[in-house]
């Protein structure tokens, strides 16, 4: 019995040591990026459709900070702890210093500066659909802006720090469970130009399937159900479906819902400021009208 009960424990030790192994980050090398030439305005129109400054506003009890700089400290409640998303300006206390390839891991990857897992509140799942320019554009104009010296706050997870070391550490092994890797986004050649464009806005920086999509037993997003609706990303009621948005009678056309998505509930539109859609509207309503366009078409075009 003794030497069942041995055998049982070198095993269980050998097969926790070989699952830390394999839930190790393994990030791109530098040499994964090829010469890039930035746009800092193309960066500015992808941060603004990410909603980067949305998540990563100051902590709301900071009454002297610039929210439109995005320092962070805002919570961020959800059912496994509330997190606190961090400074992401140029300053050493957010993102300066950072390589072009540190920034690139961070995004799509998910992985650290320090080679540890990012948690998914962070939306990389979906901005691993993007391409490595994109997000060097997107870094290239968030170095522009205002450095802000800003202390950035652990989560508040039920098991404290223990948990949340073990936690990173585990989310290599979900990665791998959840099938994701950064796969960028592949164009449909049966489809026009704008309804790329918007599948492309919306299934990467604009990450809409994170709330929209329901998850399946891995938390990965249910493909099979894409923008179908589900449960609150923060843990109270329901996200609404994207799909058959005419059939429903929720928008007559693309130009319909693409108005909707410029000015909201100011011209009447309903349900355009619930639920976090007024932070998201506010966004859409930044972009080039040709890219409200191509996202109204995309999500008319989903039955």
């Amino acid at each position: 019995m003794k030497r069942i009960l041995a055998a049982g424990i070198i095993a269980g030790g050998i097969a926790a040591a070989v699952g830390w192994i394999v839930a190790a980050p393994d990030p791109l090398p530098a040499s994964a990026l090829g010469a890039h030439a930035a746009n800092v305005e193309n960066g500015k129109r992808l941060y603004t459709a990410a909603g980067c400054l949305s998540c990563h506003l100051p902590a709301k009890d900071d009454t002297e900070a610039d929210v439109s700089l995005p320092s962070g400290g805002r919570a961020l409640k959800t059912p496994a702890g509330v997190f606190y998303p961090p400074n992401i300006t140029p300053d050493a206390t957010g993102i300066g210093g950072w390589t072009g390839i540190q920034f690139v891991n961070a995004v799509k990857g998910g992985i650290s500066p320090q080679n540890t897992h990012y948690l998914p509140a962070f939306p990389y799942t979906s901005y691993a659909r993007m391409t490595n320019s994109d997000v060097l554009d997107i870094k290239a104009y968030m170095d522009t802006l205002k450095p802000v010296q800003a202390s950035n706050r652990q989560p508040d997870l039920p098991l404290g720090l223990p948990a949340e070391t073990v936690m990173r550490r585990g989310l290599g092994i979900w990665k791998i469970a959840a099938g994701f890797g950064p796969v960028e986004f592949a164009r449909d050649a049966s489809r026009d130009e704008v309804w790329n464009r918007g599948a492309y806005l919306v299934r990467g920086p604009g990450h809409c399937g994170e709330c929209h999509t329901p998850r399946n037993w891995a938390m990965a997003l249910d493909a099979s159900r894409w923008l179908a609706g589900g449960p609150h990303p923060e843990g109270a009621g329901k996200v609404p479906s994207l799909r058959n948005l005419k059939a429903r009678k929720r928008f007559k056309d693309a130009k319909d819902l693409a108005t909707a998505l410029e000015f909201g509930e100011t011209l009447g539109y309903d349900k355009m400021s619930s639920g976090g859609m007024a932070a998201v509207q506010t966004n859409m309503s930044k972009l080039p009208a040709e890219d409200r366009l191509a996202i109204a078409t995309y999500l008319m075009s989903l039955e």
